[in-house]
This record gives structure tokens, C-alpha cells and sequence, in this order.
């Protein structure tokens, strides 16, 4: 199966065709992977700060509340036990680390089953370049109405002079993000709604996306 799009410019015409890669927008899409993918980079973003005081570490509470027999309450050591109120937590978060090892074949799996369902869904599209004389807000937002763009956009940008001043100029926009080449991963494709590249950032068999970039960040 032929995967063939429309190179399009930002003023909404075309400019010739692109065949995607098969290998990388044709497979079937590997639920297993992309869970496994997306689960362990869910996972790293946490800060993993989340703390609470034990009895130990709670101040106070270093005198016996009442003698221990002789007055019909119950024996009580410290007022700082975890069932009085004020008291230490018992079995509360600590500080820890979330991070999952993902094998490298498997992050690469889940990039490439990612692209291939959005180029399933036609949600992918390749401009031919970007034409920003400066940065600015506004001309982005014509870009986007011109292609028909709408919902959450991912950007995959190079590191050209034209690439960083279309950045700069759909860096407002909080419904746009950009992510290099090397940046690709899974996640910022499946909770977007329409994949952008251009060109020269178009993936290929030749020219892989960077998978260990993924990898890393899985793994932090």
C-alpha cells in the first residue's frame, strides 16, 4: 500500500505530492507497545516529591497524654500516633523515583505504530516550508486557517533559521506545540489531533526518528 500526500503550503495550496514511508506510517499499530511506551513516559514526567511525616518525624508529642491505667480511656503512648488528629501518617507517600525501563525496540515500535495510526486517521500533513519573515502570533494563526488545522497540533521542526522563527511564532499558541525530530515520541502523537512536518523532517527508513531520544526520556 502506496501512502501518498499532498505537500501543502502555507497559504493553503499544494505543491506536489510525498509518499510516506511504509515501514514507519504503514504498520498496524501495536496497542501493547504504545501502552507500555506512553505508561513509562507518563511515569518519568512525576516529580516523584510527595511527602508526609511519619510519628517520627512529626514535633511534638514526647509526653504520655495520661498515666496508662486508672482512667478508663485507652492506653496512649503519644499524641503524635498516627489515629489522633495532628499525628505522624502511617504508610504515606514517600519520596521516590517513577521511572520505567522501556526496551529500545519497543519505543521504537510505539513511534512507529503512533505515526501510522494518524496517517490512518489522515491526520497528518507535510508543508512544503515555512515562510515566516519574522515571528508573529498573527501570520501563525492564519497558517492554521488556511490549512484547516484545528484542535491540538504537533510541529516536528528542524534546526533551520525558518524553522526556529516558525517556532517563535507558534510559541503562543497554547494549542500548538513544536518538538524536534530527535523529540518525537509517542505520547506528543497521541494526544495530538494533527502531526505536522515539513520536508526535511519527515521520517523515513533511511533517516529514523531518534528513538534513544525517547528512551532517555522515559527513562527520567
Amino acid at each position: 500500500m502506496t501512502l501518498t500526500l499532498d505537500v501543502r503550503t502555507p497559504d493553503g495550496g499544494t505543491a506536489g505530492t510525498v509518499e510516506l514511508d511504509e515501514a514507519i506510517f504503514g504498520i498496524e499499530p501495536n496497542m501493547a507497545a504504545l501502552h507500555q511506551a506512553v505508561t513509562a513516559q507518563r511515569a518519568a514526567r512525576r516529580s516523584g516529591t510527595h511527602s508526609t511525616l511519619t510519628r517520627a518525624e512529626v514535633r511534638g508529642g514526647g509526653a504520655k497524654p495520661w498515666r496508662q491505667k486508672g482512667t478508663g480511656r485507652a492506653r496512649h503512648g503519644s499524641t503524635r500516633s498516627p489515629q489522633w488528629a495532628g499525628g505522624g501518617i502511617a504508610h504515606g507517600p514517600k519520596p521516590r523515583d517513577y521511572r520505567q525501563k522501556v526496551n529500545r525496540k519497543t519505543v521504537r515500535l510505539a513511534l512507529r505504530s503512533a505515526l501510522s495510526d494518524r496517517a490512518r486517521s489522515e491526520r497528518v500533513m507535510v508543508i512544503d516550508e515555512w515562510r515566516f519573515a519574522q515571528p508573529r502570533t498573527k501570520d501563525a494563526v492564519a497558517v492554521l486557517e488556511n490549512l484547516s488545522l484545528s484542535g491540538q497540533v504537533l510541529l516536528v521542526l528542524g534546526d533551520s533559521d525558518a524553522h526556529r522563527t516558525a517556532g517563535r511564532s507558534f510559541r503562543n499558541l497554547p494549542a500548538v506545540s513544536a518538538v524536534s525530530p530527535a523529540e518525537l515520541n509517542a505520547y506528543d502523537i497521541l494526544r495530538s489531533d494533527w502531526l505536522v512536518f515539513t520536508a526535511d523532517t519527515l521520517p523515513t527508513s533511511a533517516t529514523p526518528a531518534d528513538a534513544d531520544a525517547e528512551t532517555e526520556g522515559a527513562a527520567q
